[in-house]
């Protein structure tokens, strides 16, 4: 592909609508002072400039004071620092609208896999799981364990606690949260099968408004993952509905994303519905080669929805593999309870054999025992970390199935796994489909200190870039503009950010400089503790965090908090 139809979109693309950014407000530019000669702190000097909107781009600079963009044009005045960034494409910081960069950011601030593929704002708190509300047991528990494997101190309970320490932390990337049902659901109900008395319905309806007042973005769904699996649909729509008059979505990790994939989909469909608020629908896939057909009918259920009034939208990171625990082999029902009550079923003469036929069909709908690598595990079996479970279980002479097991009881069930189950078709068309966005899916990591013990999913380290590189340059599946504007104006407007995901006078500087030739993941699944390629400069509310591809050691990250917070 030519360069400069790189530059310009090329000649396929998809219409991407601006409805969503219009009418939001940004704070105005740093004012001039009279008598004073204009002073930039940082000029973005000669580059291709994106703005974040889908729009062509044009060529000019780009001048900050402060944490603010002050200037766009041609020939601005000089800044104390600059980044000639002639034959680079300008674009706003990226948006991971669906990250699980929470707690990591405490362990390593300078959020290496994150800052070094652009990303400058993390939306955490994702598939149910938040930080907080903890119990005391919990909050004991956390703290405990971060102390003891990692040297960090736990002193949050809830988001709100969570986002003050950001604040005081300062990590390299901003972070937004939403409130997890999950975690609201396990605080109240805990982890037993049952729906949740009237009483305990309110006390979490009571979370939910709390969290949302201490500038929490939303609320998240992991309805395959316990306690979140055990909620009925009235109980979703009830704590829905407190996000109703916002124009903060309801983010569902749907109950099921194979099998029984349009009918989850319609529940979280109906969920906006009913409660009357915006939906966003995590990681969107069709798991499984006999359900890949499903796309286009997930895709059709969505369209008719938004063109009945529901905002909906969904996001998809680059990738044909997912990540998840070992332990979602299983049907939700055997893990009810905590894991000692689930390896014990996996024992039990009377549970085990269904719970054996359930774990093959899995394995059936992923295709063989070598659709699953084991990403995560310690103690005495952290050498099977990055092995596939079929090559694992000839290699050590064992029926894979009582591998799995085995993994599951020596490690008390903390086993992390990469499943292989969707096309590279579908996968393209989610990520150029109109209402789709980019996301990570992903953790922060770095390939020193602990956030290296573990053989993670590459998309940790390399999905916006892999977008970037593959999807757009090779591929030329979409037009530049359209995957920048997905990686940050069509987020940020979901998310009613009006100062951010955007290339605009007053708005925030978060800025991203990269080379569009040269631009890509690096990160394999073998191999996945690598940084991509061809990102130059990355800065993060008006602080050069990244220059010329390396790590500054300036971090300028900060909580974001939604509009209904209330300090």
């Amino acid at each position: 592909m030519k360069r400069r139809d790189f530059l310009t979109g090329g000649t396929k693309g998809v219409f991407v609508g601006l409805a969503g950014l219009a009418g939001l407000g940004a704070r105005p530019a740093t004012p001039f002072v009279a008598g004073r000669r204009w002073r930039n702190d940082l000029v973005v000097r000669g580059g291709t400039i994106y703005d974040g909107t889908g729009v062509p781009p044009r060529t000019g600079d780009i001048a900050i004071v402060g944490d603010r963009i002050a200037r766009i044009g041609r020939g601005l005045a000089a800044g104390t620092a600059e980044i000639d960034a002639r034959g680079m494409a300008i674009a706003p910081g990226f948006i991971d609208i669906h990250s699980h960069a929470d707690l990591s950011l405490l362990v390593n601030p300078r959020a290496e896999s994150r800052v070094r593929q652009g990303v400058t704002l993390e939306v955490v708190g994702q598939d149910g799981s938040s930080i907080g509300p903890w119990s005391d047991g919990y909050f004991a528990y956390t703290r405990d364990r971060y102390r003891r494997d990692f040297d960090v101190e736990i002193d949050f309970r809830d988001v709100g606690g969570f986002l003050d320490r950001i604040d005081r932390e300062r990590p390299a990337v901003c972070v937004a949260s939403m409130i997890g049902h999950g975690a609201v659901r396990g605080h109240v109900v805990g982890g037993t099968d049952r729906p949740a008395t009237e009483a305990e319905l309110g006390r979490m309806r009571a979370l939910v408004r709390e969290a949302l007042a201490q500038g929490a973005v939303g609320l998240s769904t992991g309805l395959e993952y316990t306690p979140g699996s055990f909620a009925p649909l009235d109980e979703l729509v009830a704590l829905a509905s407190e996000l109703r008059g916002t124009i903060y979505p309801y983010a569902s990790h749907m109950r099921n994303e194979d099998d029984r994939l349009l009918a989850a989909l319609e529940e979280a469909l109906h969920v906006g519905r009913v409660a009357g608020v915006a939906v966003q629908i995590s990681h969107l896939k069709a798991q499984g080669e006999r359900n890949h057909w499903k796309a286009d009918a997930a895709f059709a259920a969505i369209e008719a929805a938004r063109a009945a009034g529901v905002d909906v939208h969904f996001d998809r990171y680059p990738y044909v593999a997912y990540a998840t625990g070992l332990s979602n082999l299983f049907p939700a029902s055997a893990r009810a309870g905590g894991t000692a009550r689930f390896l014990a079923r996996l024992a039990d003469p009377e549970t085990a054999p269904a719970l054996e036929q359930a774990c093959r069909d899995k394995i059936a709908l992923l295709g063989s025992w070598d659709a699953v690598q084991i990403s995560r595990i310690g103690g005495p079996n952290a050498a099977a970390r990055g092995r596939r479970l079929g090559e694992l279980a000839v290699e050590l002479g064992e029926d894979p199935y009582a591998l799995t097991v085995r993994l599951l009881r020596e490690a008390n069930g903390s086993v992390g796994m990469i499943g292989f189950g969707m096309s590279e078709e579908n996968t393209e068309r989610m990520l150029t489909h109109p209402l789709g966005m980019v996301c990570s899916d992903g953790g922060a990591y770095a390939p020193y200190g602990p956030l290296s013990r573990s053989s993670p999913h590459p998309r940790g380290y390399g999905s916006f870039p892999r977008v970037l590189g593959h999807y757009v340059r090779e591929r030329r599946a979409m037009p530049l503009e359209t995957a920048l504007h997905k990686m940050s104006g069509l987020p940020a407007s979901k998310l009613g950010l009006g100062d951010r995901g955007v290339l605009r006078e007053g708005a925030v500087a978060d800025v991203v400089v990269f080379d569009p030739d040269r631009v890509g993941d690096r990160a394999t699944f073998d191999d996945p503790h690598q940084y991509p390629a061809g990102i130059g400069h990355v800065v993060v509310s008006g602080v050069h965090t990244i220059r010329d591809g390396e790590q500054t050691g300036e971090m300028g990250g900060r909580a974001v908090r939604g509009s209904l917070h209330a300090g």
